[in-house]
């Protein structure tokens, strides 16, 4: 007997995203996810996967995130 589609298991995509800030850390992937929350929707964990620094002139100038987001696809 097939599944209904209420009952089916949810499948999720993952996709990553890189924020940046000249703040910090947190503040760049705090970017990521915000900006991205305005395209896709239902989205579920954020998994940080690589922070680096942009320099200039030996100083920072800043600081970015590389996150991959998963989101649920719909029915």
């Amino acid at each position: 007997m097939a599944k209904s589609k209420t009952t089916a298991s949810p499948i999720y995509r993952v996709t990553e995203v890189i924020g940046t800030s000249a703040q910090s850390w947190e503040d760049a992937a705090k970017n990521a996810v915000e900006t991205a929350a305005k395209s896709l929707r239902d989205l579920r964990v954020a998994e940080i996967q690589k922070l680096d620094l942009k320099i200039e002139n030996g100083k920072v100038v800043a600081y970015r995130a590389r996150v991959s987001l998963s989101f649920k696809y719909e029915a």
